[in-house]
């Protein structure tokens, strides 16, 4: 595994993996009122890190923050190394956000939706290329949705719809993937298939950022859990150790059930 200078953990110590994003004091705002304080996360190549908190504890603000979908009042940011205000690579990033319960109604494949997630990777717009065909095609096998590929989304069950999302940001390749709740309303298969999928982007190397209540068929694959609790880091740690007094619903003000729609939803 690729190790960055600085990184070997100091004298005698075990190297660490190269970082992938780096962020420092994150502050939030939302409505007039404080979402984190000062909330810490870094995450390495080919490490998967799970968020973890209830409702309202500010895990979604987290990971929407620290990749620029949310404005912060203070803090840093840094992907691959780049300031977040200066990253303009954004192939390298894939994004699937948390599963809507509605439908657009339009007709499209399983296939067509995942190729969207190439124009990332396209300099300019027309037709497909051979290589961003064979790209989605890799990723939709990677979900387990090869004999789906042809069918329109809208017959989809709700886990086969989150592996067509979570495709649709592998398509593009990234080095780094972030979901918000892949979990969510889906089914046992459909967990496990996503942990399998988890399991072989990590052996590609690939970061996978992840927010969740419950990690599920997930917790063999998670390298870390973070616990937001009230907006701060409740725990850092291993995930089999992450306590559960933090994780499970309770009744406080927190941040909104679901923001402003998201721009560039699927790959950034």
């Amino acid at each position: 595994m690729p190790v960055s200078p600085g990184t070997d953990g100091g004298a005698g110590g075990p190297a660490l993996p190269e970082p992938v994003l780096q962020a420092n004091g994150i502050t939030v705002d939302l409505g007039g009122r404080s979402v984190l304080t000062s909330v810490d996360l870094t995450l390495g190549r080919g490490e998967v890190v799970a968020v973890l908190g209830a409702n309202g504890s500010g895990k979604s603000t987290l990971v929407r923050a620290v990749i620029g979908l949310v404005p912060r009042r203070a803090g840093s940011v840094e992907l691959f190394g780049t300031p977040l205000e200066r990253f303009r690579d954004r192939a390298r990033l894939g994004y699937v956000p948390q599963r809507s319960t509605g439908s657009t109604g339009v007709p499209a494949t399983v296939r067509e939706v995942v190729l969207s997630g190439r124009l990332a990777r396209r300099r300019f717009l027309g037709p497909a290329s051979r290589a961003d065909k064979a790209a989605a095609d890799r990723a939709i096998e990677l979900v387990g949705l090869t004999p789906l590929r042809g069918r329109p989304v809208t017959e989809l069950s709700g886990g086969q719809h989150q592996r067509t999302l979570i495709a649709r940001a592998l398509a593009s390749e990234p080095e780094l993937l972030v979901m918000d709740e892949p979990l969510a309303g889906v089914d046992a298969a459909s967990g496990h298939q996503l942990a399998r999928t988890v399991g072989d982007l990590v052996a590609s190397g690939t970061a996978v950022l992840l927010v969740e209540h419950d990690l599920g068929p997930l917790t063999d694959v998670v390298d870390r859990a973070v616990v937001i609790d009230h907006g701060r880091v409740a725990y850092d740690g291993p995930a089999h150790g992450a306590p559960t007094e933090h994780v499970h619903h309770h009744p406080h003000d927190g941040e909104p059930a679901r923001l402003q729609p998201l721009p560039g939803e699927g790959v950034l």
